[in-house]
């Protein structure tokens, strides 16, 4: 229930927030306090405590009360004096365990193993960050999820725990201090920013922060209860300091409806959102529903327009891994922002496993923004949110499977500006077709060149073909068959990752640069796309990417 005001309320911010939180705000010139930080009124609380069966949870950001009460007790709650309204929260069912993660078992550490750990990293230019010295050092992280079993005791963790980096914990599902329980799917996420192999081969890029750990979930349920303890637990993330908060969690169609996705409606959306204001970073992993009938959407609280909501990356391809959810939100905003290997190897009881699900990917993401914001330490949060897409490996192209594409450190290590990179294709008018031609010198193969035409006919798309693009929310981006049979891997056992492959990414934007359809094609020929221009509508524009370079066309 929200309550009517904070009259007569008095507040220290130096004595409430650590030093961290207090520099924080300072470096982003943030007041030292508002009114969203002043405690809740003690004499609304004490009548709402003697009115209702519980007290769950009581947020000064919000100014509201939660409790547990009967129908009779919520009418006697509305007639209370300081009650401004009460809104009544449905009870939910069970469900199973683990909707963002899907885990690939314990195994030993082989050199395919390794590989990928080097890789998980490398993809976002892991390298670059360790030249620099940039691992995360002077920021502060906190992770929610369902629990960190047995993180304390891994080997991966044992430097971390030895430097005493985790420097607090909290259980908000029972109200004390030991995060060691639950579940390990915590203790996976924090491998994929701070865990390293027996060799010492990172897993994550933030090795060298601080971590505040929440356990804010139940393994087995799925109730209101846990949107509560995520408010708490950014409100207690905010006072202790923290710079980044990593939710590998998100809610959907146990509670809403694809159309609440709009970062508006749920607690949680609302709740990420004043953590930005207050200079925090939420990094949010975008969901696993993308390979679901019923919903294939991003959850919450990865739908809120400050939330950098992180999709998952097939690290065979390179491309949207097939149960990393869609975009974009309800109001048409684009999600995911950016992706990262959906598909890595973390640190898990007894050993290490591959493991599924954007839950990591979205970590390795916080690391990521970790060393960026480590770089450039005087960006505001939305300034550092603005520059992490703008370092994605698609940017400006975008499109509801890969947002931006996959950051790159090289983004915020280089001193120099990349240059001007050369043009790879043209847009060519042909009858009735709009086509994209690769340019001659940018069709040159490791050991051919790409024919004007393939031999094949089926190489070659027929204009209806062309428009055959998955319906938006709802499938992934499309290859052509050749694609499908031979997909990219890498030869090289070296830890860099290989080049990323010369796929072209296209899509149709309307006026209001929402998509219409998008595709990823595999190039095997120079005139690569043919769109019948039947199918555009004055105001359009085709936005085609190859090779780093991205050129639009509009249409009059």
């Amino acid at each position: 229930m929200r309550l009517r005001d904070k009259a007569g309320v008095t507040f220290d911010a130096a004595r409430y927030f650590a030093p961290p939180a207090q520099a924080r705000r300072r470096r982003q010139h943030l007041p030292a306090c508002d009114s969203t930080d002043f405690p809740v009124r003690t004499d609304y609380v004490r009548q709402i405590r003697a009115v209702a069966d519980t007290v769950t949870l009581v947020s000064r950001w919000f100014n509201a009360v939660a409790c547990r009460a009967t129908p009779v007790q919520a009418a006697a709650l509305r007639r209370l004096p300081g009650v401004l309204a009460v809104e009544l929260r449905p009870a939910a069912p069970l469900i199973p365990a683990g909707r963002l993660m899907r885990d690939g078992g314990k195994m030993a550490v082989s050199a395919a193993d390794r590989q990928l750990a080097r890789r998980q990293t490398a993809s976002l230019g892991g390298p670059a960050f360790r030249q620099a010295n940039l691992a995360g050092q002077g920021l502060r992280i906190a992770i929610f999820d369902v629990g960190f079993s047995g993180a304390d005791k891994h080997p991966a963790f044992q430097q971390l725990f030895q430097d005493k980096r985790v420097v607090l914990t909290h259980d908000f599902v029972r109200d004390e201090s030991n995060v060691f329980v639950g579940g390990a799917h915590g203790t996976e996420v924090l491998s994929c920013l701070a865990g390293r192999l027996p060799d010492g081969t990172p897993l994550g890029l933030a090795p060298q922060a601080e971590f505040l750990l929440a356990r804010t979930e139940r393994a087995l349920r799925e109730i209101y209860a846990e949107e509560e303890a995520w408010l708490a637990a950014a409100e207690w993330a905010d006072r202790h300091g923290a710079d980044i908060i990593n939710s590998s969690l998100g809610y959907t169609d146990r509670r809403y409806f694809p159309e609440q996705m709009n970062g508006r409606t749920s607690l949680v959306a609302r709740a990420a959102a004043l953590a930005v204001r207050k200079g925090i970073l939420v990094v949010n992993a975008a969901g696993n529903d993308g390979d679901r009938d019923e919903w294939r959407t991003i959850g919450t609280p990865a739908d809120g327009d400050s939330v950098l909501a992180v999709g998952g990356l097939d690290p065979d391809t390179y491309l949207h891994i097939g149960f990393s959810s869609y975009g974009p939100s309800a109001d048409r905003r684009l999600k995911p922002n950016v992706v990262a290997f959906g598909s890595v190897l973390a640190a898990a009881p007894g050993g290490y496993s591959v493991v599924e699900g954007t839950s990591f990917a979205s970590p390795l993401l916080a690391g990521f923004a970790a060393c960026a914001w480590q770089q450039e330490r005087g960006l505001t949060v939305m300034q550092l949110f603005g520059k992490i897409q703008e370092s994605a490996d698609l940017y400006p192209y975008f499109d509801y499977a890969h947002g931006y594409g996959t950051p790159q450190a090289r983004f915020f290590t280089q001193k120099s500006a990349d240059p001007t990179l050369a043009p790879t294709f043209d847009f060519v008018l042909q009858d009735s077709l709009l086509a994209v031609l690769i340019r001659p010198e940018a069709a040159l193969l490791a050991v051919r060149s790409l024919p004007l035409y393939a031999d094949s006919a089926e190489m070659m798309p027929r204009a209806d073909e062309t428009a055959k693009v998955p319906a938006l929310g709802r499938e992934g981006p499309v290859l052509s068959e050749t694609a499908r049979a031979a997909p990219f891997t890498p030869a090289d056992p070296a830890p860099l990752p290989p080049a990323h492959p010369d796929y072209l990414y296209w899509h149709v934007a309307d006026r209001r640069n929402v998509l219409r359809a998008y595709e990823v094609r595999a190039v095997t020929q120079r005139a690569v796309l043919r769109i019948p221009r039947r199918q555009l509508h004055p105001g359009d524009t085709v936005r085609v990417q190859y090779r780093g370079f991205t050129q639009s066309y509009f249409v009059q």
